[in-house]
This record gives structure tokens, sequence and C-alpha cells, in this order.
């Protein structure tokens, strides 16, 4: 089959790999209708995070169920199904509690010696506490696959800031990031009920879809002058739940000082390239909690699903540009120059 790999930093490929087959009897083989790029994926791209030449990559994808295992019970052949971005066995302690991604058995798409969602197909390791199956009829719906395809991370990512951010009825909630996650914590955090929501981005294209997802406020400014007028919004108090989906000591610092005093910072953004800009005698004295990490999405599809099958949440526009799998080195290109938000693969 054909599939993504990287051999260095801006050196991406498509090649030809072997067929993913049924190793284990929990195993399945799903052929993959779409996938995407994340901008995580940036960093290996960029030389920021170490790869292996040639090591696959890409975590998000749906795709139908093509073969499975002998103990695989809870999809079959010709399902269409959606993968969170980590695999999960489903019973562990950790995954009874909701928390996937710390699963004991767990592990990411793309890592050595796994398949990536950036291909033809991938061999899914315990197909029933991974995959979710989906309605057969959305396959031929390219908006509405669009929109699920965000379940494997953005969306259920979003959704995990705005929890840990505390975003609630009443509430006042901002965002730091513009990104295609801090997009979806906008659109969750409308979901959850929050009266204002503020985002702070400096792009006009991201900040349309801010407001289409129920931001009512748009900050363009940065550092200081971004928290001078996170408090003229807020009469001088800041917010009561803060997304950080960007990951930077500059974006840390903004979350911190502009939330209120009693709020939460719910963050998201992996931390890279410098120290996380935490005060914890600034966050102690304003009683400013910190919640947040890897998000467990797996979790969260069950919860999500309907909302976007009825298409009460739409987070299909955070897809700005769709290429074919062979045009997947131009898509990181785009995503590397700011040219799109985020590029959806179509197989």
């Amino acid at each position: 089959m054909r599939a993504t790999t990287i051999h260095a930093p801006f050196d991406m490929r498509v090649e030809d790999v072997p067929d993913p087959v049924v190793r284990n009897p929990g195993d399945a083989v799903v052929r993959v209708l779409r996938s995407c790029i994340c901008g995580s994926d940036l960093w290996a791209y960029r030389g920021e995070s170490a790869r292996q030449a040639g090591q696959r990559i890409g975590h998000e994808f749906l795709g139908i169920v093509e073969e499975t295992g002998a103990e695989v019970s809870g999809v079959r052949r010709g399902d269409l199904v959606v993968a969170p971005f980590m695999w999960s066995d489903g019973v562990c302690d950790y995954c009874r509690e909701g928390l996937t991604t710390s699963c004991e058995h767990g592990g990411f798409w793309g890592s050595a010696g796994s398949d990536g969602g950036q291909g033809e197909a991938v061999r899914v390791p315990f197909a029933d506490g991974t995959l979710v199956a989906l309605p057969a009829e959305a396959a031929s719906d390219d908006r509405l696959l669009a929109a699920l395809l965000t379940l494997s991370d953005v969306m259920g990512t979003g959704h995990h800031a705005a929890l840990g951010a505390g975003a609630r009825a009443g509430a006042t909630v901002a965002v730091v990031g513009d990104g295609a996650v801090g997009l979806c914590a906008v659109l969750a955090a409308k979901r959850l009920g929050a009266d204002r929501i503020i985002a702070l981005g400096r792009h006009e294209a991201r900040t349309d879809i801010a407001r289409r997802f129920g931001a009512t406020d748009v900050v363009a400014e940065r550092g200081d002058a971004a928290v001078e007028a996170v408090r003229e919004l807020t009469r001088g108090q800041g917010a009561h739940a803060v997304v950080e989906a960007v990951g930077t000591e500059q974006s840390m610092r903004t979350a911190v000082s502009i939330a209120r005093d009693g709020g939460a910072i719910g963050f998201v953004g992996v931390p890279h390239g410098s120290g996380t800009g935490l005060d914890l005698s600034v966050m102690f004295d304003r009683n400013i909690a910190l919640r947040g990490g890897v998000a467990p999405v797996r979790a969260y599809i069950p919860e999500l699903l309907p909302d976007v099958l009825d298409g009460s949440i739409d987070p299909s526009p955070v897809f700005d540009l769709t290429v074919g799998l062979e045009g997947v080195p131009d898509g990181y290109k785009a995503m590397d120059e700011r040219t799109a938000l985020k590029v959806m693969v179509a197989n």
C-alpha cells in the first residue's frame, strides 16, 4: 500500500510499504477514507521531535473495517469507524476510569513499528477498545465525514480543554490559540453553555471561524496587550475559564494573566520549545487551577458523536484544504507556511 513516511526535516514522502495484516486476535485492519495533518505533526516535519528515517506518520483517521481478528466482536468487516489518536484496550484500570491515553497497553499511531493514519490502511490493535462505529450512510457525505474525522483528535481535545477550564453556563471563557484545537475549544465551550467566549488570535480567516463557532469577542493583540484587552472586556477581572491551546511559554503566561481569581486553565497545547511560563506563587495567591494534558478522546467520542450526527455541532470548517494521499507533502508545506489551517487527506 501507499503511506506517508518521514525521512528528515522537511522530507516527507509517500511510498510503497507492506500491507497491514491481522497479527493478534484483537486486531482489525481499517482501509482509510479520511485522515489529516495535525499541528503536532509539524514538530517532526521541522525536526523539533525525533523520528527514525522512514517512520510512518499521522494519528487521525476514519475508514472501513476490512478484516478482523478472531476475538473482535465490537466491529465487523464493512463497518465505518473512527479511531482516536491512540489505541487503547478499553479494559485496564485507566480505560475504565476514562483516561484512555494512559492505557497500560496503549500506543500512538505512527510510532516506530506501527502504521500511521496518513496511508491507505492501518492495523488497529485492540480494535474493540479503540474503534467507534459510525452510521454507514455517513460514508457518502463529505461534510459529515470531515466533521466525524475531528472526533479522532481536535474536537475531543478542544472538549477536554474546555472541561478542564470549567466552561459552563454563566462563565466567561477565553481561548488562547487560533489553531484547529483552539477553534474546537470555542465550539466546545459554546456547547457547554458558556455565556461569553473570547478568542485570542490574529488571523482573520481563523477568527471568522471562531465567531462562527460561538466566539462573542476576538482579541488580536499578543502578550501584555492581549492581557490588557481581555481585562478590559471583563471589568478588569479576567475569564473564569481559560483554554491554553498553543504550548509555548508566552501562551501559558498569557493564560495565567487573563484568568480570573478562582478560575481555571485547561491546557492542551503540548509544551514545546521553552519552559512552561508558570509562576506557582501567582497561581497560589490567585487560586488558579490548572487541568489538562493529553486528551482521552476515546472516552469523549460517545458523548460528542450524537451532536455531530444531528448537526448540533459542526467542526468541519477547521479543514480548509483537502489533498489526496500523494499530495500529503504539499499539505505539510501549506500548514508549515500557515497558508492552511488544517489539511484533510481524502483517499
